[in-house]
């Protein structure tokens, strides 16, 4: 049988961060995930220089063989409304593809790795887990997404109760002739907001590489209303036109504030698994990567006591990060709140200040200390 010091479920950002700090101060780390790795996942794919600096990235580096678009503005509007371009002048975010920059951090964690493995079962045994029957350690971190199996094992196999986002998303590499037509800017994402406010759609352009998707708060009509972003996007010939739509789909969970269901004996969730992403932007790879930094710093002052009551300085840290969560009931009728949105749109102060600067780029937060 095998052992570790701390078996990670998920190799995804979080997962391959905290396997990377934990590895990096002496712990036997393991990293278990169903899928193999290089692996597509269904995400817009860019990160600030918040993030790049969390993870110590070397861009020059990491650029030599892989994607890393600048990005030094955004274009937005309601769909179907006038549209606002923002420029900074200077690089506010990069564009990644989650294949490689995922599979390059797992890498770069050093960590002892099991790909290609779900996590079947879990028992506790004399303070010890064992997992799938043959791993045994003292501590199991679920950083698997929104259907973490850690997450589902903790809520005793319950289903969620809470509202998920949902997107779906495609990404190709583009021919010389879609690269021609292809009207999306690589340093300009371009923004679109559904008249609602309950999600919007985009197009990222990253070198050679197109993605488009769309998430909403809700799932009615999910596929109706992805297509008919698609078939906006070609009208406007925003994409070219053999744009390919086998649209993929995923889901997460918005920050609603930390719970100490976080934690127990001798297990935590971080990531999506934690359900931290933006509220306002849906982005989570910030929030897993400062998630996972936070857990390892909990995992190392626990000196290997792993009870609930060692765990618990997580959730508070969580907590002070990223706020008491909640979200105030809706006052305005939906008609009312679609006039003022589509206003607010149009604007070049809010779409900068409000809208990029806070809501997607948050350079109001300080960095992580």
């Amino acid at each position: 049988m095998d052992s570790c010091d701390v078996l990670i479920v998920g190799g995804g950002p979080a997962g391959s961060t905290l396997a990377w700090k934990l590895k990096n101060r002496g712990l036997d780390v393991l990293v278990l995930d169903r899928s193999t790795f290089p692996r597509d996942k269904v995400c817009a794919g860019w990160i600030t220089p918040a993030t790049t600096d969390l993870l110590q990235l070397d861009k020059d580096e990491y650029s030599q063989e892989r994607v890393l678009q600048h990005i030094s503005g955004f274009r937005t509007s309601m769909i179907g409304g006038a549209e606002v371009v923002t420029r900074y002048g200077s690089t506010v975010s990069y564009g990644i593809r989650r294949s490689e920059f995922d599979h390059y951090l797992l890498q770069r964690s050093r960590a002892c790795l099991r790909l290609g493995e779900p996590l079947k079962t879990m028992v506790r045994e004399k303070g010890v887990w064992i997992v799938n029957d043959d791993v045994k350690t003292p501590l199991v971190i679920g950083a698997g997404g929104h259907f973490c199996p850690v997450s589902r094992f903790l809520r005793m196999n319950r289903e969620r109760n809470e509202s998920a986002v949902i997107a779906q998303e495609v990404e190709f590499e583009m021919d010389e002739s879609e690269q021609r037509d292809c009207r999306v800017a690589g340093d300009t994402p371009e923004l679109f907001f559904c008249e609602d406010l309950k999600g919007y759609g985009w197009c990222v352009r990253k070198g050679n590489f197109l993605n488009i998707g769309l998430g909403r708060e809700d799932n009615v009509n999910a596929a109706e209303q992805v297509r008919s972003f698609f078939d906006y996007l070609r009208e406007r010939e925003r994409i070219p036109l053999n744009t390919p739509a086998h649209f993929r789909g995923h889901a997460y969970q918005l920050y609603k504030g930390a719970s100490q269901n976080l934690v127990a004996d001798n297990v935590m969730l971080i990531g999506d698994a934690a359900g931290l992403a933006y509220p306002k932007s849906g982005e989570g790879i910030r929030s897993a990567v400062e998630s996972a930094l936070m857990a390892a710093d909990v995992v190392l002052s626990a000196s290997g006591e792993y009870q609930r009551s060692r765990l618990l300085d997580y959730p508070s840290l969580l907590a002070r990060r990223f706020g008491k969560g909640g979200a105030a009931p809706g006052i305005l009728p939906q008609a009312m709140r679609r006039f003022m949105g589509r206003r607010l749109m149009e604007s070049s102060w809010f779409s900068r200040h409000v809208l990029l600067d806070r809501w997607f780029l948050n350079i109001h937060q300080p960095a992580l200390g």
